[in-house]
């Protein structure tokens, strides 16, 4: 799985101008599932999610996680992100987890992120997704599990 994680200062997603999921302060994820990605690794990039340490403490040094700031986690489907860009000028969606994977996965990581996390938001998975933030930093992660 990639995560494209973005600390932010406020986040949300729209679908047909309806917002579907909201946070203040916390981490917007962008998650793309590849065709070897399982539950583990749905599990791996959780903990890293809600451990990695992206937020200040009090010296201003990255020390906090999302636990420690009691920051919100919204999570948005990307298949975009598991695209082949290695050649052409054309991205290929050949190394992206078919739809219905894909889905299985991402459901099973909000899932779990709910049962671990008590602030999770989500965006609808398959939509047309309008995704509005205020990048704080900007800080920007991509991590792979």
């Amino acid at each position: 799985m990639k995560a494209l994680l973005q600390r932010v200062s406020a986040a949300r997603v729209e679908v047909d101008g309806e917002v579907v999921g909201a946070i203040d302060q916390g981490l917007l994820v962008l998650v793309g599932v590849e065709p070897q990605d399982t539950e583990a690794s749905a599990d791996k990039l959780l903990h890293k999610l809600v451990n990695y340490r992206v937020f200040a403490d009090a010296e201003g040094k990255m020390n906090l996680s999302l636990g420690a700031v009691g920051g919100g986690l919204l999570l948005v489907s990307q298949f975009t992100l598991a695209a082949d860009t290695n050649s052409g000028l054309r991205p290929s969606f050949s190394t992206a987890a078919p739809p219905a994977r894909g889905e299985a996965l991402f459901d099973y990581l909000v899932r779990q992120a709910r049962l671990k996390h008590p602030q999770v938001a989500t965006g609808r998975f398959g939509a047309n997704m309008q995704v509005h933030l205020v990048n704080d930093g900007p800080v920007t992660f991509l991590l792979e599990s």
